[in-house]
């Protein structure tokens, strides 16, 4: 099985849709993802930015996609103890996240005071993990403690299956921290998804009716650099590389 994480175009976030540059990259998106025949399902969030973004792909599909609440993006504000700034639980000043320990364990983040601050936040974790298996066990893969149990005896169509999902930054990290067994803090301090941005988990099943999911690309954005379009730097704090 497969899952590849979109993240929108280059954002408005004002009103919630896209900049003139980020209807081009989600253009040049969607002739990348149209060259893609074996696609099974497409979901989607619900908000304006990651919608428009996938609209395109979706027109050059000829496709529907699936939109789920609990793919908007992870927004649950806290109040930064550094520079005081009220906003998303993320973009900390490495003086502070990097001093807690807990930040790096794949359990213990969710004791820091920060991550506590927010009622929402934790309960938002677990309802996005519980959700996410949800729809893999569907494709035939249930969690058993850290990896999937497979039956394809009963699903064998959907285990090559191939989804997509059209949504945020924040909520890609969320996730992938479910699947890969990895602080969510860690993601999202360290690892940087471009807008229209390609990450691409695949099951490994080594052994028949195990399976652990492997990142095979992350933040991949090849089709801007096919089509000329600069790689944009919204949600990053220095320059993006380009060749």
């Amino acid at each position: 099985m497969r899952i590849i994480f979109i993240r929108h175009g280059d954002p408005d976030y004002m009103n919630d849709s896209l900049t003139e540059k980020g209807v081009r990259e989600a253009k040049l998106l969607a002739k990348r993802v149209s060259e893609w025949k074996d696609i099974t399902d497409i979901y989607c969030s619900p908000l304006g930015r990651a919608k428009q973004t996938a609209s395109y792909s979706l027109e050059n599909l000829k496709r529907e996609g699936i939109t789920y609440p609990w793919l908007k993006e992870f927004a649950y504000m806290i109040d930064d103890p550094v520079t005081g700034r009220h906003g998303v639980p993320w973009d900390f000043m490495p003086e502070y996240w990097t001093e807690i320990e807990d930040m790096y364990d794949r359990h213990n983040w969710k004791k820091t005071e920060i991550y506590q601050s927010n009622p929402e936040l934790l309960p938002a974790y677990e309802d996005v993990c519980v959700n996410l298996d949800a729809l893999l066990e569907k494709y035939g893969y249930k969690r058993f403690h850290n990896y999937y149990v497979t039956n394809h005896e009963k699903t064998p169509e959907r285990q090559d299956a191939t989804i997509l999902f059209f949504c945020h930054l924040g909520i890609t990290c969320v996730m992938m921290s479910h699947l890969l067994g990895i602080s969510p803090a860690v993601l999202l301090h360290s690892f940087y998804l471009a807008p229209t941005s390609v990450t691409i988990l695949a099951t490994e099943e080594r052994i028949p009716g195990k399976a652990m999911f492997r990142a095979q690309v992350v933040g991949d954005t090849r089709h801007l650099h096919d089509g000329s379009e600069p790689v944009s730097a919204a949600g990053y704090f220095t320059d993006t590389f380009h060749e």
